[in-house]
């Protein structure tokens, strides 16, 4: 008999064939019509018609077979090896592997096989990767063995004719024992006598007997977490099923997402789940698995007590779950400097509306400053890429893109050149409270973009956001932003890339003056510009180019001499940097020519001398 799992590379390549003591040598037996011996019982022990060993345990036995063979002439040469032999995880002793009698679910007799491809077929599943790995799984499966022999579980409940072995199992009688485990619990199979749990009057279809015994089986555990479905959703108010979503390991497109897949599509002929999302394992930050004897396992309770829940909850959205998921301290520390950003960017827009009263003081859209209109768009940009990765369950993109707004977008950018107006101008000035609106408009949709994953800091920011018509108690009562087509969004967003590419060129002569200290900050700089391919720019928009550079004035014009920065991206654009040539103000710390204009205030310039007699 040949036998494709045999090898010339060890041993001598001839093996015996138990076809009922291990997989490859059943389909052998199959294969060649030999019969399935298996003539163990359940205590390991040889049945008592086996010749010579009948009763004696396996291991026993072995010594004596060899001395039976010897006393044959049989025995060439009797050696001890050491090889691998499979052992119990739990208790650590060898595993017998022998054919009995199971119970089994047929994948093809009622197309349950088909049934679940067509399934499969209408589930979203993420990764996609997950579609193609449980289709295989279904398609090469052989039928379900749903059947263990264990002490306890759910049992299998069907009953054993004590004369002729006929099994009883019709739905009439299923019915009559789930009632008993409807009021009972599973224990009623072991606590209650058979006469109890069959319908009166019950006798063997077959020989017309009356005395049966329980099957001892129970069912595979795998079943009981498959159908777990209708016992959590089935006939629930807000629930039902198919469910929204299945979420587990990568390991259980084996395990749970196929037996719950099996069993829905059995007993209800549908996928008990409209979308299932697989994730990797949590191992450590060099990608090695977790051990408590390596000393590298990281608890929850540790990083919630040294860094807070939020930023174990960041740390969960900030990974790709689709391969394995690493967590050290260093990738812990680097996330609580992100979350602080996020929060510190929260703050930062919520202390600049202190004396902000949407339904008083906001200003439309189409009155705003540009550079907050530009700041919306910005953040509707953010909104639509956010609700995206949301519905596509991409959570490191959600952390990526609020970090990413929060630390580039906003600290870096617009929130920068946005203190002058905030800080210094008058408090009813309308282009504080052009930028004020777009503070609030930001702050409330930011809130619910962050609050599933930052749920407490999205919480306690919501309770401090200025009131407006409606605001819900909670940020868990709102709905999230939908990305609006604001009024020229795409001619704002490109002049805007065009006016911090030209404060990206600037900013390099100015970091260079202050290396050098010819100026202390960038509000003592006086910069002059020859615009090159921004002349259109420096023409309309010079005022907005002077308040992204914070610098106290901006001059275009000839550029030439020593100490002049000339761009290598964008030719034609050069640039000189002096220190401004007026007093500083001693309040808004901006050099301008009208500082000391002001008899009552010779510290300051007209508009912050405006500014401190009106309030």
């Amino acid at each position: 008999m040949l036998g494709d799992y045999v090898t010339l590379d060890a041993g001598t390549g001839c093996v015996h064939t138990a076809p009922g003591h291990g997989r490859e040598d059943y389909e052998t037996g199959l294969k060649y019509g030999l019969e399935i011996y298996a003539p163990l019982d359940d205590e390991g022990r040889f049945a008592p018609d086996v010749p010579f060993f009948g009763g004696m345990q396996v291991f026993e036995a072995n010594p004596k077979v060899n001395e039976k063979i010897a006393e044959a002439g049989a025995l060439l040469r009797r050696d001890q090896v050491t090889h691998s032999y499979p052992h119990c995880w739990r208790c650590k002793q060898p595993v017998i592997f022998r054919a009995t009698k199971q119970w089994f679910i047929s994948m093809d007799g009622t197309g349950l096989r088909e049934k679940a491809i067509d399934q499969i077929r209408r589930v979203r599943w993420i990764p996609a990767w997950g579609q193609e790995r449980i289709e295989g799984m279904i398609l090469n499966r052989p039928d379900w063995c749903i059947s263990r022999q264990r002490a306890w579980g759910v049992p299998i409940a069907v009953f054993r004719c004590e004369s002729c072995g006929h099994h009883l199992l019709d739905r009439k009688l299923i019915d009559h024992v789930a009632a008993f485990f409807e009021r009972e619990g599973a224990d009623a199979w072991y606590a209650r006598e058979v006469a109890e749990l069959l319908p009166s009057g019950t006798s063997c279809p077959s020989c017309g007997g009356s005395i049966f015994g329980k099957e001892t089986d129970i069912l595979d555990v795998w079943f009981d977490s498959g159908v777990s479905y209708a016992c959590v959703c089935e006939g629930k108010e807000h629930l039902g099923v198919p469910v929204d979503l299945y979420l587990e390991g990568s390991d259980q497109h084996r395990g749970w997402f196929h037996s719950t897949l099996l069993a829905a599509v059995g007993t209800r002929g549908f996928a008990p789940y409209r979308a299932v999302l697989t994730h990797g394992f949590v191992v450590d930050g060099k990608g090695e698995a977790m051990h408590k004897s390596r000393g590298n396992v990281v608890a929850p309770e540790e990083i919630i007590r040294k860094h807070g829940a939020e930023v174990l909850r960041l740390w969960v959205a900030a990974e790709d779950y689709r391969d394995d998921i690493r967590i050290s301290r260093d990738i812990l520390d680097r996330l609580t400097e992100a979350y602080r950003k996020i929060r510190n960017t929260i703050r930062y827009l919520l202390g600049n509306l202190h004396d902000f009263l949407p339904g008083r003081d906001a200003v439309p859209y189409d009155r705003m400053e540009e550079m907050d209109r530009y700041a919306l768009v910005l953040f509707h940009r953010l909104a639509g890429k956010v609700r995206k990765a949301y519905d596509s369950y991409e959570f490191h993109v959600i952390f990526h893109s609020v970090n990413n707004f929060c630390s580039v977008e906003m600290s870096s950018f617009y929130l920068n050149a946005l203190k002058d107006r905030l800080y210094c101008s008058r408090a009813d000035d309308p282009s504080r409270r052009s930028g004020q609106s777009a503070l609030f408009e930001i702050a409330r949709g930011l809130l619910s973009l962050i609050a599933p994953v930052l749920s407490f800091t999205a919480e306690e920011a919501w309770a401090y956001l200025p009131a407006f018509p409606g605001k819900p108690e909670s940020v868990f009562l709102t709905d999230m932003p939908e990305p609006v087509d604001l009024p020229d969004a795409d001619e704002t967003a490109a002049r805007w890339e065009r006016i911090l590419a030209v404060r990206a060129e600037i900013a390099r002569p100015l970091e260079a003056a202050r290396r050098e200290k010819r100026i202390g900050s960038d509000q003592d700089a006086f910069v002059v510009v020859a615009p090159g391919p921004f002349e259109d720019l420096f023409e309309h928009r010079r005022r907005e180019i002077r308040e992204v550079l914070i610098v106290s004035g901006l001059e275009v014009g000839e550029v030439s001499g020593p100490g002049v920065y000339e761009s290598a991206v964008f030719p034609g654009l050069a640039v000189r940097v002096e220190k401004a040539p007026w007093e500083k103000c001693e309040r808004c710390w901006n050099h301008t020519p009208d500082v000391g204009t002001v008899p009552s205030a010779p510290a300051l310039c007209e508009r912050c001398a405006a500014t401190t007699r009106a309030s």
